[in-house]
């Protein structure tokens, strides 16, 4: 198709993201681009988001081959979320989210997460800057990252570990595996993103102690005694640090805080409440170890050597943009 790309509107994990729309049909969408030379994890992503058809999974639109300014680039189309990421959305508040609320996107992330892992697919990078938000409710995005846990669809070769080190598992940290049980860890600091508007982890001067912490010290994230008996409860089954203890999506569907979960798609946007910012220690490791662009490394001999690997700083998604941006057409080859 003939299709015009607007500004950019963040980064995901191996590309760029602008706004788009068709020049014929007028539907807007997301692309994501990076140039051909360079699209390896792109096309990954590509083939994964290719085989995925789920009401909590940001939907496929097609993909394409374009050159503009010289350059052939390659275009992951997705779906457009008009409300942005659930962080952005909690930071737009500069608080948090209310329980009820918390309970509404929780089961929709973990309705995702429970669709992926039955089809062999880890997400490996869940975080509040992965969950897009409209009137629907809350998707999984940025696939960047993802891999089949099922070793006949590894394309030969073993999957570098990657993810956003504020949000990784222990077993992550250590470089000893990357799967699904990562993604229910990744799913509880998420909701303590989300209970608090700060960190999962606290009090934490730096990412390679951070790293070192996650990896070594034995310890989880503190559960916000703001929340109930049931959501406490609901998170210490996520952040058990044996990921073989560790409860799966299918079995979280099934805890009682989130069978009470029955809000309307219509009040995702309406609840939330301010608070005061965190600390400045908090905002500074929030600010240089989280909401880093996805790291992914591969897997060295030092555990002080990936912790360091793990460190590097990124930008953020802001998937919002004016109608009067300038838009430029954008004629594609190989269409799909």
């Amino acid at each position: 198709m003939d299709w015009i790309r607007g500004h950019t509107i963040g980064h995901g994990s191996s590309a760029a993201v602008w706004a788009a729309k068709s020049r014929f049909s007028g539907e807007v969408f997301a692309v994501k681009s990076v140039e051909l030379s360079k699209s390896q994890l792109l096309q990954k992503e590509q083939k994964i988001l290719s085989e995925l058809s789920s009401p909590y999974i940001v939907s496929y639109k097609g993909y394409d081959v374009t050159k503009e300014k010289e350059k052939l680039m390659f275009n992951l189309m997705m779906e457009y979320m008009p409300d942005g990421t659930l962080s952005d959305e909690i930071r737009k508040q500069d608080g948090w989210v209310n329980e009820p609320l918390i309970g509404y996107y929780t089961k929709q992330i973990v309705q995702g997460l429970e669709y992926l892992h039955s089809r062999g697919i880890a997400h490996c990078d869940i975080k509040g800057q992965n969950i897009l938000l409209s009137k629907t409710g809350a998707k999984i995005t940025d696939f960047g990252c993802s891999r089949w846990v099922d070793p006949a669809n590894m394309d030969g070769g073993a999957n570098p570990i990657g993810g956003t080190p504020m949000f990784m598992a222990p077993e992550v940290a250590r470089g000893e595996e990357q799967g699904c049980p990562a993604d229910i860890w990744g799913l509880g600091c998420t909701i303590i993103e989300m209970a608090t508007g700060g960190s999962p982890w606290t009090n934490v001067t730096n990412s390679a102690s951070l790293l070192y912490k996650i990896a070594f010290s034995g310890q989880s994230p503190e559960i916000p005694k703001i929340l109930s008996l049931q959501a406490r409860d609901f998170l210490n089954k996520c952040l058990i640090r044996d990921p073989r203890e560790r409860w799966t999506a299918k079995e979280l569907l099934k805890h009682p805080f989130l069978e009470e979960s029955n809000l309307n798609s219509t009040s995702t946007n309406q609840n939330f409440v301010t608070r005061s910012p965190t600390s400045i220690l908090d905002q500074d490791i929030w600010n240089s170890v989280e909401e880093s662009e996805t790291t992914i490394l591969q897997t060295v001999s030092s555990p002080l050597r990936r912790l360091r690997d793990l460190s590097s700083n990124s930008g953020e998604l802001n998937w919002r943009w004016n109608d009067d941006q300038m838009w430029i057409t954008v004629r594609s080859s190989n269409n799909e």
